[in-house]
């Protein structure tokens, strides 16, 4: 397809046009300048970008089917995001999340995209952030980005997302006070997920104690039990997720995270195109000295090149 045609099609939320659209972006293709170009900025402004991480085993995926439910029941149209770990060999996604939510595979409301990460620390590969304005363009109301993990190595979706939900479920042990900390500098809400499973009750009160001041700060709950394999607890989760958005939106958190988000990402977008000029500089400048060192050096040599060169 042409570029206008792809673009026409995505206004008319074409789930082939969207498809395309997005592989364009995913792989820098010929189109995805022009592509990125056309959109509307104005489409995110009325999307919500869920995060939701946790470590494996926790019920990510369970819940996230679970939200999808919810929010089609209230006629909203859902991106997912799906991010896995990448293959070795491949560069493919490893897990197929979206083999784990393909009840919505033939809703035409539903747009699932799996991602690989393409071995990138922070969990989410260097083109999230454009598939989440191309989803807003195509009319996604409510964007759920679901990644692997948890801890330094997922902190990417926190940056992405309006709100990050870390779900957590019992016999965890000393994984929650390692993370104890994190969560309460990254994580808006914490679902306690299983909440049937022997454990569950502490977990919870646990993690309230960690959120006590953010709570109390807000009046806003920051702790979720749930039981997604059973759906329940979804209703609550919503409530406090769109509280807490509200919240966010009067006082202008989001707005920040926002811009914050924009310029981390392009500032990634610089290093990423740099980095074949780099690697060729790197590979040109064999020298016995410490990398650090060396990475000064290029740079000074790049500043003082650049100065020699005619205005």
């Amino acid at each position: 397809m042409k570029t206008d045609e792809l673009l026409t099609g995505l206004r008319n939320r074409d789930p082939r046009a969207i498809g395309r659209i997005i592989s364009q972006v995913e792989n820098n293709g010929p189109q995805c300048r022009a592509i990125l170009a056309a959109l509307d900025p104005a489409a995110m402004d009325s999307t919500l970008v869920l995060g939701i991480t946790g470590p494996p085993g926790a019920g990510k995926s369970t819940l996230t089917g679970c939200l999808i439910r919810h929010l089609r029941g209230q006629g909203s149209r859902l991106g997912i995001i799906a991010v896995d770990p990448s293959s070795p060999i491949s560069g493919g996604a490893l897990l197929g999340d979206r083999i784990r939510i393909m009840d919505h595979a033939l809703d035409p409301d539903v747009i699932v995209r799996s991602m690989a990460s393409r071995g990138r620390l922070g969990g989410l590969c260097a083109t999230a952030g454009a598939v989440v304005r191309v989803l807003a363009a195509a009319g996604c109301e409510v964007i759920l980005i679901e990644t692997v993990g948890v801890g330094q190595s997922e902190m990417d979706i926190v940056r992405l997302a309006d709100l990050t939900l870390m779900v957590m479920a019992p016999g965890f042990g000393d994984d929650i006070q390692a993370m104890k900390a994190g969560l309460l500098e990254v994580t808006d809400l914490l679902v306690a997920n299983k909440g049937d499973q022997p454990g569950s009750e502490a977990l919870c009160l646990e993690m309230s104690a960690a959120f006590r001041d953010r709570s109390r700060a807000d009046g806003i709950e920051r702790v979720i039990q749930t039981v997604a394999a059973q759906n329940k607890g979804t209703s609550t989760l919503m409530n406090q997720i769109n509280t807490l958005n509200a919240r966010h939106l009067e006082i202008g958190i989001r707005a920040t995270r926002r811009q914050q988000s924009q310029e981390i990402e392009t500032l990634d977008w610089c290093l990423e195109l740099l980095r074949p000029q780099l690697l060729a500089a790197i590979r040109g400048h064999e020298q016995p000295l410490d990398p650090r060192l060396r990475a000064e050096q290029l740079i000074t040599d790049r500043d003082h090149d650049r100065q020699q060169q005619p205005q």
